[in-house]
């Protein structure tokens, strides 16, 4: 899904975010701030919040894998290649 905003203010806003080192990207932004409508709308629950948090939290730690590694050790393991 592509989305254009029309917004200068929104567009400004996204990037000054990016800029400060609060999100590592615009796509970030959109998707803290969709997820913070669908809490307030009650859509999330306190378990599904709770689950984003500790996975952002342990992305900051380097807690993570990279999808490459990831898929090629699935290959390895399924595909036997």
């Amino acid at each position: 899904m592509n989305v254009d905003l029309t917004s200068p203010k929104l567009k400004k806003f996204i990037d000054d975010e990016v800029q400060a080192g609060h999100f590592a990207s615009p796509q970030a932004v959109i998707e803290a701030a969709l997820e913070q409508m669908m809490l307030d709308h009650g859509i999330l629950d306190d378990g599904t919040t709770t689950a984003i948090a500790e996975a952002d939290a342990q992305y900051e730690r380097g807690e993570f894998a990279e999808w490459r590694d990831v898929r090629d050790e699935l290959r390895r393991k399924y595909l036997r290649k």
